[in-house]
């Protein structure tokens, strides 16, 4: 378990998080977000990104960029229904597959997905700046037996 973040981290994700890149991403007709908000403000997001293809085949150009729910919110069903709402828009919009990367090192996150119906498919890196970690790519097949063997 971490403690924090460390700063080069922290500088990475300062740059990346910014209300200019949010706007930037939103402008984009390949990306979708959803937000899970409660009575003080927002728990969660799902970002989805069409024409972005996964690093190993064959897979999709579907890819889950980003399932982040705040700590203090885990276990209590936010991210399974993000998850959710992100798969019936795949349903709804004729996708036969979607993709993620999730940090090798991350079990919970591995989990989380493999026991919503994902599969391991490969490896890829993150890369940030001369560094690369570890992801494992995940695919979910959106056939209707495997949806529904995850719930």
């Amino acid at each position: 378990m971490r403690d924090g973040v460390n700063a080069f981290f922290a500088d990475y994700a300062l740059a990346e998080f910014t209300t200019a890149r949010f706007k930037d991403i939103l402008a984009r007709d390949t990306e979708t977000i959803w937000v899970s908000e409660n009575k003080v403000g927002i728990d969660g997001f799902l970002r989805m990104s069409s024409n972005s293809p996964a690093p190993v085949e064959p897979s999709s150009d579907l890819e889950i960029t980003t399932l982040y729910v705040q700590p203090r919110h885990h276990g209590r069903g936010v991210g399974k229904r993000l998850l959710e709402t992100g798969l019936q828009f795949c349903r709804d919009t004729g996708w036969t597959s979607t993709w993620l990367a999730v940090n090798a090192e991350n079990e919970r996150a591995t989990a989380f997905y493999i026991a919503n119906g994902f599969e391991t498919v490969g490896q890829t890196h993150f890369r940030i700046g001369d560094q690369a970690y570890l992801n494992h790519v995940l695919r979910l097949r959106l056939d209707r037996s495997t949806i529904d063997q995850a719930r």
